[in-house]
Formats: structure tokens, sequence, C-alpha cells
């Protein structure tokens, strides 16, 4: 069980707008609740040290937010003065989140759980010898809220590929995932993606998925939050 994860909060959150246009998109609830609050839960339930928590955009209110919060720790890492996108985030973040294995978080995921806790599914399904990254990956044409043609492919023993361009995948990433800190050691540049990583690690093998048990809800725009709270509503009933 990785100790340490790295929570993506400083997005603009231009598709949530005009939701976003005073408050960020961390800080947007769904049943209730604040997103970040959704997965820091998670993670505060399955005992996780400390969280990352990147911010950019209406930084403060996200920081006044947080500092409630006793479980799990929370540090802040400071992009304020430019969004350094998600790998760029990492590379920041890197003496902060150590040099163990740690998890990947983006604030708009959400999911449903079936009889087991997907966090310690996928810590449990983690393996450094033979992966690099391992994605919580969930059925494209199943979860809720997907709007494109998927991300990936997977084979038996659980390797993903990238779909190409012209095909629908079977699976989408979650948001979530288990990532090794050496990926960017050599990093130089200060703004970069993190999906190359993931794209460099499935032409190596050694970008693993495994399958979400239960049921997946992207809440990327303000149209999705009716349908998840409604899916949320119903799993409680």
């Amino acid at each position: 069980m990785p100790e340490t994860a790295m929570v993506f909060a400083a997005g603009l959150g231009t598709r949530m707008r005009p939701l976003t246009d005073h408050v960020p998109k961390p800080l947007v609830k769904v049943a209730g609740k604040a997103m970040i609050d959704h997965v820091l839960d998670r993670f505060d339930a399955v005992g996780l040290s400390t969280a990352i928590v990147n911010v950019h955009y209406l930084a403060d209110q996200i920081e006044t937010h947080l500092s409630a919060r006793t479980r799990p720790r929370i540090i802040v890492s400071d992009e304020r003065q430019k969004l350094l996108d998600q790998g760029g985030g990492i590379r920041k973040a890197l003496p902060l989140l150590g040099e163990a294995p740690f998890f990947l978080a983006n604030t708009d995921a959400f999911w449903i759980d079936g009889p087991s806790d997907n966090l310690l599914r996928l810590a449990e399904a983690w393996n450094p010898d033979e992966m690099d990254v391992l994605l919580l990956v969930a059925a494209t044409t199943a979860s809720v809220g997907v709007d494109w043609a998927g991300d990936f492919l997977m084979s038996p023993d659980g390797r993903l590929s990238r779909r190409k361009e012209t095909e629908v995948a079977p699976f989408v990433y979650t948001g979530i995932g288990i990532i090794k800190p050496e990926l960017f050691a050599a990093e130089t540049r200060d703004v970069f993606r993190l999906a190359p990583f993931f794209f460099e690690a499935a032409e190596k093998g050694r970008l693993h998925g495994r399958r979400l048990d239960g049921l997946w809800l992207h809440v990327g725009t303000p149209e999705a939050i009716d349908e998840a709270e409604r899916r949320i509503s119903e799993s409680v009933l």
C-alpha cells in the first residue's frame, strides 16, 4: 500500500463553467460534498498517510478548505505562479512525494465500490518488478459521463495498450493509479503532460491495469453532476 498520493487540484476547470467561475473545480459539490473530499475520504478509509495536493486556480479557497482536514495529512504543492500540468506538477512535488511508488488521483473521479474496496484492490495488484505504472480502469460503455472513445485495451495478463485514433477502446482510465517516482527523475522541463509516461510504459509492457469493481462516474461537466448524484443516491438506498 503506497503511503502517499499526488492529488491533482490545480486545473482551471474550464469544462465545469459557469460553476468554476468563482469556485475551483475540486470544491464543486457532488452529493453534498466537495469533489476533493470524496477522493480524500476514500484514501483516509484505507489508511493513506499523506496527500500532496497541487494548487493554482483559486488556490486560497482550496488551501482554506483543506486546512480543516487532519487525515490524511495534507501537504500543498504551490503552483500559483505557473500551471505545470500533471507531469510538471509531479516533478515539482517529487521532494514531497519521496522515493516510493505513490497513488495518482484526479478530483473529478468518482466510483461506487462493488463488494471490495478498489483502492485496496489496486494496491494488492501492484507489482514493481513487472510494472512502472498501474491504473484503475473501468469499462468504457458501462461508465457514467464518458463522452470519449475510451483509453486502453487490456490483455489477459493485465497489460494495457494505447487506443488507436480510429478505434473504440473497452477501458477508460478512472483518474486513479500507482506510479514510480523514478520515471520523472531525469526530467528538466517545468510544464509537461502525464499521459506520455503512461504510453511509454505501455510500449515497454510495463503499464498494467486493474479493472474497477463497481461503477465509475466521470464528473467533468455541470450536466454530469445530476447523473452522478442520482447514481450515488440509488447506491445507498
